[in-house]
């Protein structure tokens, strides 16, 4: 399959600090993002002021892509780690995928194994105690590189400091 994210080839990168916003819920839909580096979240802001975090685009994920068909921007994009992101319009994206069958295929293969990890995120989070969840997520994708276990909290819907006390018992 080809790599769908040459797609990005030769657009612009701009960097953001943590926090940025870089588009709010309502803009009308212009550009596709590509997160170069860092992490970008698709936020929904709540009535009590809260915001719903719909999914987290990390290094090699677009952001936005949901809203490729909408007229405007269905959440808000805030930038959570500072983040380098490619920017392409809407126009060139989808004049890209109809004319480059492989790139959109490669787009569709990777939207597929997307919304698999979905699934299993959204099973394990149905698991009531933190120490299941942390065992199905172990036996699903083994242990993460050091330095990571932050990441799997966030993944497994847990504190980090709930996390560190159950990797802490399992060591004894």
């Amino acid at each position: 399959m080809s790599d769908w994210q040459t797609i990005f080839d030769g657009a612009p990168v701009m960097t953001f600090d943590s926090g940025a916003a870089i588009f709010r819920r309502e803009d009308p839909v212009r550009s596709m993002y590509l997160v170069r580096s860092g992490s970008v979240a698709l936020e929904r802001p709540l009535a009590d002021g809260t915001a719903l975090t719909l999914t987290l685009a990390r290094s090699g994920m677009v952001s936005a892509d949901p809203s490729l068909f909408a007229d405007t921007y269905h959440c808000d994009a805030v930038v959570h780690d500072a983040a380098e992101v490619a920017i392409l319009s809407r126009v060139a994206f989808l004049t890209t995928l109809s004319n480059r069958p492989e790139i959109a295929l490669g787009l569709i293969e990777a939207y597929a194994h997307t919304i698999q990890s979905q699934r299993t995120r959204i099973e394990i989070l149905r698991m009531r105690k933190a120490s299941s969840r942390l065992d199905a997520w172990v036996d699903l994708n083994g242990a993460p590189p050091e330095g990571q276990w932050k990441r799997v909290a966030e993944d497994i819907g847990v504190s980090p400091p709930a996390l560190y006390r159950e990797l802490a018992k399992r060591r004894l």
